[in-house]
């Protein structure tokens, strides 16, 4: 239904597939694959595509109200999880060494599914599980969700440079969303109490709140009200004490350029290489907020 909506648009404003995906810009076989029904697009496209051909948001707005996923097959000790993210009305995360997989982009899930699976085609089923995940925290009014990455998450290089530069790229996208923050628990302040390992506290509709973390093909869920609350102060001491969002947003930036400049990640930098950086960030992040009139004194 997407696709043929799509296919009606495009041909009522004069493109073809090649001249829309010019445009985007992305390969003429995406635009192809959408609209045949064999590709699920990124609202990112669906809304580019909108102002692109003038549809006032209908692409976007049809995006939100189908499901792309109806038969996905999660691992057997991951469904639970799945279950809850489908319903959760508030998820709190904090990650290390990888993006969590409600942020990933499908290059990044690919290749990282790819590391560990052989085969095609369970790479694909495996990404099309995680990205069915996504799609409730992406659409208007999904449910509140916060993520504190430790910089390993953008430090590890996953698939290229170009996938990496591209998750940076879809981490500063989905950061604006109103529901959604994402911030960085940098390396080089040693003084952050950081959880032990990657962890979720997720609230539920009826109540109920959970702590989820993982091992090796391994889910661990507990909702002992002693356990939850030790764990949530962590949290909440580390995300007061990591980079604010629009802090965090400028060192993404910051790796992002690298990934598209130099083909690799910043290098570590020293003290006074920090001080150095900061009135850089701070510019950026001057230019991106908002202006108000200062006071004058009155004669």
């Amino acid at each position: 239904m997407f696709g043929e909506v799509l296919k009606h648009f495009r041909e009522a404003a004069g493109f073809t597939q090649e001249e829309l995906s010019n445009k985007i810009p992305c390969d003429r076989s995406q635009v192809a694959r959408v609209e045949a029904g064999t590709r699920v697009p990124q609202d990112t496209f669906a809304k580019q595509c909108d102002e692109l051909l003038g549809t006032g948001g209908v692409l976007l707005r049809l995006w939100g109200r189908i499901d792309w996923y109806p038969e996905v097959q999660h691992p057997d000790w991951f469904e639970r999880r799945a279950e809850m993210d489908a319903v959760a009305v508030a998820l709190r995360a904090y990650q290390e060494q990888v993006v969590p997989g409600l942020l990933q982009t499908p290059a990044y899930a690919h290749a990282l599914f790819s590391r560990r699976i052989t085969s095609a085609e369970k790479v694909e089923e495996r990404v099309r599980a995680r990205l069915s995940r996504q799609q409730r925290f992406l659409a208007a009014n999904g449910p509140f969700y916060v993520a504190v990455l430790d910089e390993s998450c953008l430090r590890n290089v996953v698939g290229s440079p170009a996938v990496m530069r591209d998750q940076c790229a879809h981490l500063l996208r989905v950061g604006q969303y109103p529901n959604i923050r994402v911030q960085v628990a940098p390396a080089d302040r040693a003084e952050l109490r950081r959880p032990k390992a990657s962890m979720a506290l997720i609230a539920l509709p009826d109540g109920e709140c959970w702590l989820y973390s993982e091992s090796l093909d391994r889910g661990h869920f507990y909702n002992d009200p002693a356990v939850y609350a030790r764990h949530t102060q962590t949290y909440d001491v580390l995300r007061a004490d990591a980079l604010s969002a629009p802090e965090s947003a400028a060192l993404i930036g910051d790796f992002m350029e690298g990934y598209g400049d130099h083909g690799q990640a910043p290098a570590e930098h020293s003290d006074m290489d920090q001080e150095q950086l900061q009135p850089r960030r701070r510019r950026r992040l001057h230019r991106s907020s908002p202006r108000y009139p200062r006071r004058r004194p009155r004669p």
